[in-house]
């Protein structure tokens, strides 16, 4: 199932971070909260995970992906 291939490649890209990850049709709902993120900028925390999809983006599988990035100070805000 391809949200189970999702979330094993977040875990591979993210160790160390807690991931939540749904798919409703070719739409992807991703969050990850991980010390990886501290002084990064939205568009760079974005960027490493469409890195991580970009296989299922280029072949149309995940149309959208849809992110919530946060290090852990910031999701205890």
């Amino acid at each position: 199932m391809l949200i189970d291939a999702i979330k094993s490649r977040l875990a591979d890209e993210f160790p160390d971070c807690q991931i939540e990850a749904e798919a409703d049709g070719n739409h992807c709902h991703v969050q990850i909260v991980g010390d990886v993120f501290n002084g990064l900028r939205p568009v760079k925390r974005q960027q490493m995970v469409y890195a991580a999809l970009n296989e299922w983006i280029a072949d149309g599988s995940v149309h959208a992906v849809h992110m919530r990035l946060q290090t852990p100070t910031e999701a205890q805000s």
